[in-house]
């Protein structure tokens, strides 16, 4: 159906899709952000968990070779030249009732201590180990390679490869000499060797720690320490991904879930009209994804009902009105056949002839309101003097009916806002269709006032006959409608004049109404459209 608010409808269409989708892909995209940040807290929740865990973890072998020592802080009072290494009654350290708990159960306890950490463990004697760790990776390293480099000084040369290899299984580490020159690190951490007597340094893809110490004897060995604590583990990785993607793939499932039941209740609707419930419509609540689609698809279920509605009423209203011109035809081709004379014969030729404009003049109403009511027909609005086409209309009818008078009432306002975005043809029809309706009526004045300003025109087409009755007001805007008092079949008409008026004033935005003339007393028809074309008609 080619029709004016075809393109405009079309353009509504593809507005429609746009806007859901963006809602669409907002929803996701806050949700994905809210995954997001419940992902952030849960990997910061999971490493201070970690963390905790590993720098107990960690230092656990050392700690326990330390406390298996019967007297540590003689046998290893070397070692706080190096790291902050104590040992104490448990009442000399400031611990909690669960850490003395735990140390009471043979646990290390390590407590996050301003910037760095204390690692406890009971010894043999009862009494507290704790070695303050600044940095504790690298602490731990060299700790554990000055204890190495202690124990491999007082062994005999020819034992010291069996007295590393048990060290290491113990304190959970790798140790070799250094007898090959291509194991040998960079210069600036053989330097530090010669210096201290041991180096820490870093290498490998895990930044994972060695340690070389040189013995008293000038012989090498290098202590590779396990992998340092990474907040980015692949199982924590994993879980985060399982988790973002898990949340993600139910969000998405629910609201296309959502998306698919409305739409089917679209479906349902659509086949329950396809069977013949013109009345079905589709229950969508405000706020779905799909309830502008849900109000376009009912619009679109009105606008057919009512169409099949029309076409029905005009079946029926045609049928009827077809019958009285055709029984007349007949008729007089009837009283053809007897007519006696040429007078005769005339008279009822004249008559036939009369009954066929009047038939020719309902075809042409009835296709005017079809094409109207059925979508309109494309309108090609142009900008028009309206004033002019108002004495057009009065001239025309003045020469019509001249026992009446009709006349124009234009102020100078509205003169000088005379040119509208208009179809002049229709407009034209519109006007003549009140000014004809007015004169059938009329006991002896019509007047046809112009209102018109910046934004709106209004033209006002009164009569002084017997008027319409407030509860008749719509009534005579439907189709094939008469009333039954004085403005009845007698003064002629079809009933559809004022229902193409109607739909002429909706193609261009505008409305038509009927009340009462404040001057002259009878019927007063209005007509109401924007000036200038709007820029969203209604559809």
């Amino acid at each position: 159906m080619q029709t004016a608010c075809t393109s405009v409808f079309h353009a509504r269409v593809g507005i429609m899709p746009l806007k859901f989708f963006l809602k669409l892909y907002a929803r996701l995209a806050g949700l994905t952000a809210l995954v997001v940040l419940l992902c952030a807290l849960l990997f910061t929740g999971i490493n201070s968990v970690r963390s905790q865990f590993w720098h107990e973890r960690f230092p656990e072998p050392v700690m326990r070779w330390l406390a298996a020592t019967p007297a540590p802080a003689q046998q290893y009072h070397w070692l706080r030249s190096t790291v902050d290494f104590r040992v104490g009654a448990a009442s000399e350290f400031v611990l909690s009732q669960v850490a003395l708990e735990r140390l009471g159960y043979g646990q290390v306890v390590g407590i996050e201590s301003g910037a760095g950490y204390r690692v406890l463990i009971a010894g043999l004697s009862g009494q507290v180990l704790q070695l303050r760790l600044t940095d504790p990776y690298r602490d731990v390293a060299e700790t554990t390679g000055l204890i190495f480099r202690w124990h491999l000084d007082s062994a005999p040369p020819e034992n010291r490869p069996d007295v590393a290899a048990q060290m290491a299984r113990v304190l959970n580490v790798g140790v070799r000499p250094l007898d090959d020159s291509t194991l040998l690190p960079g210069s600036d951490v053989l330097g530090q060797v010669a210096d201290r007597g041991l180096a820490f340094y870093t290498e490998g893809s895990d930044d994972s720690g060695r340690v070389i110490i040189q013995l008293s004897d000038g012989e090498l060995f290098r202590i590779d320490m396990p992998a340092p604590f990474s907040a980015w583990s692949w199982p924590v990785v994993l879980l985060l991904v399982m988790v973002l993607g898990g949340v993600l793939a139910v969000a998405l499932f629910l609201a296309l879930r959502e998306v698919d039941n409305n739409l089917r209740t679209v479906e349902s609707v659509a086949v329950r009209i396809a069977r013949g419930e013109m009345g079905a419509r589709v229950q969508a609540g405000e706020g779905t994804l799909v309830s502008r689609l849900a109000a376009s698809f009912n619009g679109m279920a009105e606008h057919i009902q009512r169409l099949v509605q029309v076409q029905r009423e005009m079946i029926h209203a045609v049928s009827h009105e077809l019958r009285t011109p055709v029984a007349r035809i007949r008729f007089g081709v009837q009283m053809i056949e007897d007519c006696q004379d040429q007078a005769s014969l005339q008279k009822q030729l004249d008559g036939i002839d009369g009954d066929i404009q009047e038939l020719d003049e309902l075809i042409d109403e009835i296709l005017t309101y079809a094409r109207l009511e059925q979508g309109g027909p494309v309108f090609s609005l142009q900008e028009t003097s309206v004033t002019d086409i108002v004495r057009q209309v009065v001239a025309e009818q003045q020469l019509v009916r001249p026992e009446l008078s009709i006349q124009d009432n234009i102020d100078e306002m509205s003169e000088r806002w005379a040119l509208s975005d208009v179809e002049p043809r229709y407009l034209h029809r519109a006007i003549q269709n009140l000014v004809g309706n007015a004169g059938r009526y009329a006991a002896g004045k019509v007047v046809v006032s112009c209102h018109f300003d910046e934004d709106n025109c209004r033209i006002d087409v009164e009569d002084d006959g017997p008027g319409i009755p407030e509860e008749d007001w719509e009534k005579v805007f439907t189709a094939f409608a008469r009333l039954d008092d004085s403005r009845t079949r007698t003064s002629g008409g079809y009933g559809l004049g004022l229902s193409i008026v109607r739909r002429i004033l909706y193609w261009h935005g505008g409305q038509a109404f009927v009340g009462t003339s404040d001057t002259l007393g009878g019927a007063r028809f209005s007509l109401v459209w924007p000036r200038k074309k709007p820029l969203n008609p209604i559809v």
